[in-house]
């Protein structure tokens, strides 16, 4: 049969009462040192008997640092809840100031933008006009000076883009020089090639094809008569036939 259930209530016998703390301050300071070691966390933990004696347990770390720490958060949290407390208390007090500084600024906006003028006096609208003086004046400084960076600017992109196109023109140049001297080595090349053909000998005139002369009266010669022939001037065509010759060939 099991052990019942403890009621948790003042144990009247002293000696039981001392077992019992002995006991579970034993099993208390058992289950502080598990979890600092299991769970890597800081614990201290403090108990003093009914005679006022003191039993201790502290991580690695000492006791002193740990309720120092535990000080300061208890401290601070203090503090937040204090503040609060105190922040809650203003806000009654500030909310009034809040909306009056509020509806301040909305009129000067208004003024400033040309509006609800009429309430105002001379001294009034000499001060606007200051203002709005040495606003326009600090636009246009601002201005100005955004002009100035962005004309920087725009010249620092144009001197780059004209070392850029430089050095493009350039490269262009050396690119012809380059095809130019490709194109002369090509024809130097074939002027060599063609040079070394054998050029075929020249054919010779054609040959001439003497006939023997039909001059009348005349006599067949040879070769070598021709030879004479061609070097002697040749005898007019156009010779008068005499009358007997003609009268023989009529009959």
């Amino acid at each position: 049969m099991g052990r019942g259930r403890v009621q948790l209530r003042r144990i009247e016998n002293k000696i039981s009462r001392q077992v019992t703390f002995s006991k579970r301050r034993t099993g208390l300071l058992k289950k502080a040192h598990e979890i600092s070691v299991l769970c890597d966390a800081d614990v201290a933990l403090i108990v003093f008997s009914n005679k006022g004696k003191l039993f201790e347990y502290s991580t690695d770390s000492s006791m002193e640092r740990i309720i120092e720490r535990y000080e300061r958060h208890s401290y601070a949290e203090k503090q937040l809840v204090s503040t609060g407390f105190e922040s809650e208390a203003n806000w009654s007090f500030e909310c009034p100031k809040l909306l009056s500084t509020i509806e301040a600024l909305q009129k000067n906006l208004r003024n400033f933008m040309g509006e609800e003028l009429d309430p105002l006096s001379l001294r009034d609208l000499q001060l606007l006009e200051q203002q709005i003086d040495s606003s326009l004046k600090r636009i246009r400084t601002r201005k100005n000076k955004l002009m100035l960076e962005s004309i920087s600017e725009l010249q620092k992109k144009e001197k780059a883009l004209r070392d850029q196109n430089n050095m493009l023109a350039k490269m262009l140049k050396e690119n012809e020089k380059i095809q130019a001297e490709l194109a002369q080595c090509e024809q130097q090349n074939l002027t060599q090639n063609s040079s070394s053909f054998i050029q075929p000998p020249p054919s010779p005139p054609p040959a001439t094809i003497q006939f023997p002369s039909l001059t009348i009266g005349g006599n067949y010669q040879g070769e070598g008569a021709n030879k004479e022939v061609e070097t002697q001037p040749q005898p007019s065509t156009k010779a008068v036939i005499p009358p007997w010759m003609l009268q023989h060939v009529n009959r």
